[in-house]
């Protein structure tokens, strides 16, 4: 029987700079209306990753928490694209995703990573991967990658490649 479900990948990072680094493997890989959900507790790491993530997408500036603006986005000079990144903590519910726009940021097609995903579940789309990051102890952070669709199983299985190799 098999420990994880089809379509979830683990992985332990030992450190903020492995985090980035993981982070940065998956942002090299992100096209257009990819939709990354990042899950856990305060402090586990979740703009640590996204930082990663701007890094290898190609962002212009470095990825900052949006905490208090809600909305942060990051141009790559390559070709004009915007990253969107969200941090919906201070969000109560679904009802209030109209309030950042949301709307708005799926239109332009660009890659989304949401942090505290969970406040506005109702309002995702059904595909995305969704990456639950649990503090183990100290630096150690446990990444468990789900897809959710074709597409997003690809991701995960390129994102494997690009990280381990394999």
């Amino acid at each position: 029987m098999p420990i994880l479900k089809e379509g979830e990948l683990d992985i332990i990072s030992h450190s903020a700079e492995q985090t980035r680094r993981l982070g940065a493997r998956l942002g090299q890989l992100l096209q257009p209306g990819d939709m990354i959900c990042l899950s856990g507790d305060l402090g586990a790491g979740k703009t640590v990753f996204t930082a990663g993530i701007g890094h290898g997408w190609g962002a212009t500036l470095p990825v900052t928490s949006p905490t208090f603006n809600l909305v942060n986005q990051y141009q790559r000079e390559a070709d004009d694209q915007l990253l969107y990144h969200l941090d919906c903590y201070r969000l109560g519910s679904a009802d209030e995703v109209d309030t950042i726009g949301f709307d708005d940021i799926l239109d332009h097609s660009g890659p989304v990573v949401i942090e505290w995903p969970e406040r506005i579940e109702d309002a995702l789309p059904k595909a995305l991967l969704w990456i639950d990051i649990e503090v183990i102890e100290g630096d150690r952070r446990n990444f468990i990658f789900e897809a959710t669709g074709d597409h997003y199983q690809k991701l995960i299985d390129a994102f494997r490649e690009k990280a381990f190799g394999f």
